[in-house]
Order: structure tokens, then C-alpha cells, then sequence
């Protein structure tokens, strides 16, 4: 018997055999709570333990619950050079001029793309036309959007949850991106929003102060208000400053800790021994907010309201841990929506920072200084002379500034009428920035008299646990 069911064991995927573990795994559990005879669950032990020994075998890796395979891209066959992309919550690296391969990151992570038909769905639910982000495939990617779509098709609601890292007091217009379709979200579907300000993470990665990290915090806030969030369905937190006083939102914390394991965090971030126990700590922190019971003055102490998370693709581990341990704790999974990555000016396979005012166009830039840092240095997919650019023409797809207008202009006929320019060399280099130039100067410059408007006592409101007004 034995022989036959290793020999059947060795057609399995690896993928399969995590399941058939996971599956083994609760069945042992089982017998030992129905307290079943002692040979029956010996015999239950033996097999779990085969097929632990089985997947290892064939991954190289211990079993770990609900961590699945790590190298799901080697299980697909693919080659190391198709996996040459690196995307975690600190760190997205890429060779390639286009940027991130998101086809075969959908792949990797286990998510599903977000396709004509959904997005017909939601036009269908909201009665409107799906946001520019949707119908460029800005947000491209998602978990358990339909579900989402089927509880609100049938009149019941959910609520929003998206956040923020404040590393710095200035924010850059692709720090915008979440925040323009979650408020585009809120506002189509009607639904209450939190927002979580990590200055408890910054502080732990970054050589930052507590009291730097909240107030970056705070400035990012404004930041973020000045987006047009409306105050009534809208609560912006500090983690530093809101963790103590919630009771709901510290135990769904611990029992999110309580049900993960060293082993997995180590897994799923790439933690190592000498991380302070802060880091191995913090994505319980993260996960928390998923759960509408974190939020006593909003829903009342409620568990069962589903939560929709729109955020970049780097942050989907966290929640890929989080959404296996939701059923384990007795609550919802969260639902996501992913974004592409926002290319830095020099390239989408270079890196945004902060301490490099040259990589982005921020909040703070005048409009002379977004037309010299656009001018001289928004990477371009241009020819090397006016007469090859003309004969060849432009390439849209590593073209920064093409990338750019993707994002912020909303005229879709307009973009194609640019691109379809640029491309065949009638439209040069430097006009294709001109008109970029002139569709983020007045919307920089919009956001930054908003942000004038944002007091004090505005900050404070948004940022009082309150009940919204919302009723479920």
C-alpha cells in the first residue's frame, strides 16, 4: 500500500503535494479532536509525514503552512532568465528598459488578472465609465475582485483600507496613484475608508526617530487629504499613535501573531536572524486593518464586513500571508486590487528615491523645476538623431514621458493620438515631453494649493477615531 502511494506521490505537482499536506495536516487535527482510536491517528501521523517527506523531495523546501512552494516560477518551468524580475515590499528590480514582466508576476504571486470582463462588471455596478487606471491596465491585477462585485451586486457594502510608508516629509506624484483610484473608488461605490500611516515600520527600517517618523506621518497626511477624501467615510491613522488606543485593532494583531511563524515571515519577506524582532513583527501590523473588527468605532465591533484593498503589486506578500490567516482567526479574507510599479524619470528599470530629488516629480516641485527635471533627465524612447527618429520612429514602451502621460492624462483618444505620433517620428522627443511638462504642471500645482487648505484642525479630524457616516 505504502509503494503504491508514494509511487502515485511522484505525479504530483508540488503545488499539489503542499496541498495534499496542508489537507493531511487537518485531517490529523481532526482525529485528534474527535479523540479517534490511537491507530487511526498514528497511521494519519505516518502518512502526513510521507508526504512531507515527499515535498520536500521534490522542492528542496521544508513544508511550511500556508507558505506554498516559494520558486513558483521554476514549478511552471520557466528559466532564470525569465526570472531575473525582483518584487518585494522593499525591493523591485528589473533589467528590462519596459520595466516589470506583470504577465508572469500574476503567475509568481498566485493572483488573477483583471480582464475585459471584469471591468465590464464593474461599469455595470457603478453605471459609469471605469477610471483611466482600469482601462489602461494601471491597476492590472486582483484577489477576489468578483467576489467584492457579486456582495455589492446583492446591496451589501464593504470598505476600503489603503496606506502609506511615510519615509519623507514630500511625497511624489506616484505616491498619488493609490490615492486617486481609491478616492475614485470611495466615491463610485460609496464605501468608508481607512488609511494607515506605518510610521511604526519607517522607524524600523529607516535610520529615523519615533518622532520624525509620525511626523512625516502627519505631512503625508495632508498630502493625502488634499486628494479630496471626504471626511465623513474617511480615517487616516498613525500606527504610533492609534495602536494604543484600540483594542479591537491590538487583538487582531496578536491573533494574527499567534498564528504565523517564524518560519513563514522568514519565507515570505526574506527576514534573517539578525532582523530586530520589530520587522519579523510588523506584518501582523499590516494585516490588521483587513479586518473591519479593528475599527470598533466604525462598524461597530462587526467582523463580517469585507474589506477591499487597492495597493502596488510589492505589498501583495503581506497580504498574501494575511489572507491565509483570516479563516484561521474566524474572519474574512481581504480583497485586492494591484498596480504597476510608477517609473522613476530615468527608467522604469531604475528606482524612485526620496534622497534623490532627480528620480520623480514631487509634490513640492515648481513648475520650472518639473520642465528641467522632465527636459533633462525623463529617459527617452527616442532615436539618437531627428532624421533616424523620424524615418524609425519613437518607442512608447520605455519612453518615460509616454509612461507618465498613461497615468495622469485622461483623455484615452488624446493618448492613442501621441502615441501613435511618437511612434511613427511625426511627434519628436522633446514635444512628446512638452506635452507632459503641461499636464503635470497644473496638476501639481492644483494638489499644492489644496494642500494649503489642509489645516491643522483638518488633520486632526480626519485622524480621531470616530463613527463615519456610514451605516451597514
Amino acid at each position: 500500500m505504502a509503494d503504491i502511494e508514494n509511487c502515485d506521490l511522484k505525479t504530483l505537482s508540488p503545488l499539489q503535494l503542499f496541498e495534499k499536506v496542508t489537507e493531511q495536516g487537518e485531517k490529523v487535527r481532526a482525529l485528534k479532536a474527535g479523540k479517534a482510536p490511537k491507530d487511526e491517528i498514528d497511521a494519519a501521523v505516518r502518512m502526513l509525514l510521507s508526504l512531507k517527506l515527499s515535498y520536500k523531495t521534490a522542492t528542496g523546501q521544508d513544508y511550511q503552512a500556508g507558505l506554498p512552494p516559494r520558486d513558483l516560477a521554476s514549478i511552471n518551468n520557466c528559466t532564470k532568465e525569465e526570472n531575473e524580475d525582483l518584487v518585494d515590499p522593499w525591493t523591485v528590480q528589473t533589467s528590462n528598459a519596459k520595466g516589470v514582466d506583470y504577465d508572469k508576476l500574476i503567475v509568481r504571486f498566485g493572483s488573477s488578472k483583471i480582464d475585459t470582463d471584469l471591468i465590464n462588471r464593474i461599469e455595470r455596478a457603478i453605471g459609469q465609465k471605469p477610471h483611466r487606471f482600469l482601462r489602461r491596465g494601471i491597476f492590472f491585477s486582483h484577489r477576489d475582485m468578483d467576489q467584492v462585485l457579486h456582495a455589492y451586486e446583492n446591496k451589501k457594502s464593504f470598505y476600503l483600507y489603503t496606506g502609506r510608508g511615510p519615509s519623507s516629509q514630500a511625497m511624489h506624484v506616484g505616491h498619488l496613484i493609490p490615492f486617486i483610484f481609491t478616492k475614485w473608488l470611495q466615491e463610485v461605490f460609496d464605501v468608508p475608508l481607512v488609511v494607515q500611516l506605518t510610521d511604526d515600520e519607517k522607524y524600523l527600517w529607516k535610520d529615523l526617530t519615533t518622532e520624525k517618523a509620525y511626523e512625516y506621518a502627519i505631512e503625508n497626511a495632508k498630502d493625502i487629504i488634499a486628494c479630496g477624501f471626504d471626511v465623513n467615510k474617511t480615517f487616516i491613522f498613525s500606527d504610533l499613535d492609534y495602536l494604543g488606543t484600540s483594542t479591537g485593532f491590538y487583538k487582531n494583531i496578536v491573533k494574527v501573531q499567534k498564528h504565523v511563524t517564524f518560519n513563514q515571515v522568514k519565507g515570505i519577506f526574506g527576514f534573517t536572524d539578525s532582523d530586530c524582532i520589530g520587522k519579523i513583527s510588523f506584518p501582523a501590523i499590516q494585516a490588521a486593518p483587513s479586518f473591519s473588527s479593528s475599527f470598533p468605532q466604525i462598524f461597530n465591533g462587526k467582523e463580517n464586513i469585507q474589506c477591499l484593498i487597492p495597493c502596488a503589486i510589492d505589498q501583495d506578500p503581506y497580504f498574501r500571508m494575511t489572507r491565509d490567516v483570516a479563516p484561521r482567526i474566524g474572519l474574512l479574507k481581504p480583497a485586492l486590487m494591484h498596480s504597476v510599479f510608477f517609473p522613476a524619470l530615468q527608467g522604469a528599470q531604475t528606482k524612485m528615491s526620496a534622497s534623490d530629488p532627480n528620480s520623480s516629480i514631487f509634490l513640492t516641485d515648481s513648475p520650472k523645476q518639473i520642465k528641467t527635471k522632465i527636459n533633462k533627465h525623463a529617459f527617452s524612447g527616442g532615436r539618437d538623431t531627428i532624421e533616424e527618429h523620424r524615418k524609425y520612429g519613437g518607442n512608447c514602451d520605455v519612453d518615460v514621458s509616454f509612461m507618465y502621460l498613461t497615468f495622469f492624462l485622461e483623455d484615452d483618444d488624446r493618448l492613442e493620438q501621441l502615441k501613435q505620433a511618437y511612434t511613427s517620428g511625426e511627434l519628436l522627443t522633446g514635444e512628446l515631453k512638452k506635452v507632459l511638462i503641461e499636464t503635470l504642471q497644473p496638476l501639481v500645482a492644483a494638489h499644492q494649493e489644496r494642500r494649503k487648505q489642509v489645516t491643522d484642525e483638518m488633520v486632526k479630524q480626519f485622524m480621531t477615531p470616530r463613527k463615519l457616516a456610514f451605516e451597514f
